[in-house]
């Protein structure tokens, strides 16, 4: 049966340009979306720039341009990006729109007429010279608990947090300038009234996965929900709220109506009714979102939609961040790569597969490491995929296909039976096991070329059917792997079309050989790719940052007073998991600073005997390395150990605390002898 599915990122914010950690989500929907069609589903994929805000008229403001004008450059500019990383929406529209607002109005009455809304004074820093209320990350000062200097509006890199409000000595980053204290009038949805719906839905729906379910039942829900400050006072980029003048919706209400505008005016263009894909049990709705932002997807949002008669989400699928070589971007040492510049080095079929093979349906980061990049796609893509075509495909054009489809022993027919597993694991968002199912079979395909030697055969005339016939095999093993990874390599299954002289169009292809007909001239796919190249990029986007250093790409999650955590959600686990963790007492032989890192100490760990073990932690500020030398620990000594930039850490040391310099080292009784187990 035919499915029908509104498919959703999140909405770009349109004050700077997309980088390669923000296309993780773009490039993962594009995969689910395309697999989606590709089999037959219905479905449509809707964006749009994120348009409002504090940071938008502030850059308006500097570059002497109006807000218009910075939202119109920027969404041009980021459907340039996606395009070319080949990700394909059905319509890209803005907050900024009048599709927007007119939904904005419809949901604002709704939760006006469920009464709602509540107003009170708020009291705020306000920028003098700015004139502007200031955002959590326009202020800077001296955090009131631990004292230290130059830190953010909401907390500190010891790890307390505050109110801007609470400050010591602040002042406002837009213009030096010491902020007031000014009360303004501000417009809440009362959350608390929709508690019992939120926790039935979080409790009993499938649309969320099971460790954020969790995690929101042990945050938020197991308490009252505070209400959600819902406008902004002028200035303000924005839609000024009908029934409140000089008031705004704030970012975050007419964010997430963005999908449904986006949608409002695909339908428009194509004769079709909103309300059979936002208001009909027949569509499934799937959002595609990053964990920074699952407080707003889960509870803000399905709110909203509740008490608007929208349909809640299906599914809300949710990924972690990307890491590179084990670090947090950074612009200081290049990390922080924008799309433009990894297109300037490398092609972008390389990143969609890298991407594929770490995606999984859990809430994980994904690292991308420099080393392990060149050997995936040279490996995987180069040295099994392509090299299959790349063997035969200049003895085909003379040969053709063969009639019939010859004896492979069985190979085309495991492939075609392996593509239901291939496409669970798509629709399940798993990419990294579909990804290995289908390297299983190039590694089964590969060697049938290589026992055939097909340049042997081409030398002897006697032997060109049985040429033809190893081409026809090794082509259409080819074809079944192009179909297979269309979702995430588009450009290669065009590719393959276009050699074979048949359009990649349906999953049900590669259960039928093609046979019988001409081969194209065959053209080179892909190349190696160089580190080189990978190191030119990273040395650029350097340069680039040390020319620009003021962040451009701002994050507008932290624009906000909403009790946003970073506390880490966890799936629960059985005994039978936990036993498998190997405790073990562990003494500190040495501890000193990483030089290149803000929270890590290199510790040497004895396990008794000649055993040593060289962990990373990130316990930077808690502990001065001096005291730790020679104290007891308990460390997990049967972890996977992690390549880091920094060298290999060989196990995790064990602590307690919600984090910075409130961070415990689990203290052992010296009675305790190195290498003993802990149970």
């Amino acid at each position: 049966m035919t499915r029908q599915l509104l498919v959703t990122s999140a909405l770009p914010y349109a004050n700077g340009p997309i980088h390669i950690g923000h296309l993780v989500e773009y490039i993962q929907t594009d995969i689910w979306v395309r697999f989606q069609k590709l089999v037959g589903n219905r479905c449509l994929y809707v964006c749009a720039d994120d348009t409002h805000g504090t940071a938008i008229m502030i850059r308006a403001r500097k570059e002497g341009r109006s807000e218009e004008e910075v939202i119109a450059d920027m969404s041009s500019a980021h459907q340039r990006d996606f395009a070319d990383f080949g990700i394909e929406f059905d319509n890209y529209g803005s907050t900024h729109s009048d599709a927007n607002r007119e939904l904005c109005a419809r949901f604002w009455q709704s939760l006006r007429s469920a009464d709602l809304v509540t107003e009170r004074p708020v009291e705020q820093l306000f920028d003098p010279e700015a004139q502007t209320f200031l955002a959590d990350r326009f202020v800077r000062g001296t955090c009131p608990h631990c004292g230290l200097t130059d830190q953010a509006g909401d907390n500190c890199n010891n790890g307390h947090t505050y109110s801007p409000t609470e400050l010591i000595e602040p002042k406002s980053t837009l213009s030096g300038a010491t902020p007031v204290l000014r009360e303004s009038t501000h417009l809440f949805v009362q959350l608390e009234k929709l508690h019992a719906f939120l926790a039935d839905w979080v409790d009993s729906s499938d649309a969320l996965q099971s460790e954020i379910a969790n995690y929101l039942k042990g945050h938020f829900l197991s308490d009252e929900l505070r209400d959600w400050d819902i406008s902004r006072p002028a200035p303000y980029f924005g839609f000024e709220i009908p029934d409140s003048p000089g008031n705004y919706w704030y970012v975050w209400f007419d964010a997430p109506i963005g999908y449904v505008a986006s949608t409002k005016q695909w339908c428009e263009a194509n004769n079709e009714e909103l309300s059979d894909w936002w208001n009909s049990d027949q569509t499934e709705v799937h959002h595609f979102i990053g964990k920074d932002i699952t407080y707003f997807h889960t509870l803000f949002w399905p709110g909203m939609l509740k008490t608007a008669g929208f349909s809640l989400p299906t599914k809300v699928h949710i990924h972690g961040f990307l890491t590179i070589n084990g670090g947090k971007m950074s612009k200081s040492t290049g990390t922080f790569v924008s799309a433009e510049t990894y297109l300037k080095h490398t092609n972008p079929t390389y990143l969609r597969y890298f991407y594929a093979t770490k995606l999984t349906p859990r809430v994980e980061d994904l690292d991308l490491g420099l080393d392990e990049f060149v050997e995936k796609v040279n490996s995987d893509l180069v040295g099994k995929v392509v090299n299959l075509a790349s063997r035969v495909g200049k003895f085909a054009h003379s040969t053709g296909l063969s009639d019939t489809y010859p004896d492979d022993g069985g190979l085309f027919k495991n492939a075609a039976t392996a593509g239901d597993k291939i496409a669970e694991a798509y629709e399940a968002c798993d990419y990294s096991r579909a990804m290995r199912l289908i390297m299983e079979l190039a590694d089964a395909a590969n060697p049938f070329v290589e026992h055939a030697k097909p340049w042997e055969m081409k030398k002897d005339e006697a032997r060109q059917d049985e040429l033809r016939d190893v081409c026809t095999v090794a082509l259409n093993l080819f074809r079944q792997l192009a179909i297979y990874l269309a979702p995430v390599l588009p450009e290669l299954a065009k590719q393959c079309g276009e050699l074979l002289g048949e359009t990649i169009v349906s999953w049900d292809q590669s259960k039928t050989p093609i046979v019988g007909t001409p081969v194209g001239k065959f053209q080179r796919m892909l190349d190696r790719v160089q580190k080189e190249d990978l190191e030119k990029m990273i040395e650029d986007s350097k340069a680039e940052a040390e020319e620009s250093p003021a962040d451009a790409i701002a994050a507008k999650y932290n624009d906000s007073d909403q009790p946003l955590k970073d506390e880490p959600m966890s799936e629960e686990i059985t005994i039978d998991d936990f036993v498998k963790v190997d405790l073990r007492v562990a003494r500190v032989l040495n501890a000193e600073h990483v030089p290149e890192a803000n929270k890590l100490l290199k510790l040497t760990l004895s396990l008794g005997g000649d055993e040593r073990r060289q962990v990373f932690a990130g316990i930077k500020a808690a502990y001065e390395p001096e005291d730790l030398i020679g104290r007891l620990v308990v460390m997990v000594a049967n972890l996977k150990p992690r390549k880091m930039r920094f060298g290999l850490s060989e196990g995790m040391v064990t602590a307690a605390g919600p984090g910075g310099a409130e961070v415990f080292v689990l203290a052992i009784d010296d009675g305790a002898k190195p290498g003993q187990r802990v149970h």
